[in-house]
């Protein structure tokens, strides 16, 4: 997803979309670790997409550093 996807989401949903992202994530990487993963850049990509919500999380919820 795109940022501008995840800035039309509120903390909530933001919060169960983070969750999902690291169920994903666990998912990949244990492909990845049998040897049945097919396209190493969604690894790179899920990271990414975590980062952006749990940045977004941050702002939303007013906190810094």
């Amino acid at each position: 997803m795109k940022a501008s996807e995840f800035r039309k989401l509120d903390a909530a949903e933001l919060n169960v979309k983070d969750k999902e992202l690291a169920k994903e994530l666990f998912n990949i990487k244990f492909q990845l670790h049998t040897g049945r993963l097919e396209n190493t850049a969604t690894l790179a990509a899920l990271r990414k997409d975590i980062a952006r919500v749990k940045t977004l999380l941050r702002e939303k919820s007013g906190q810094r550093g």
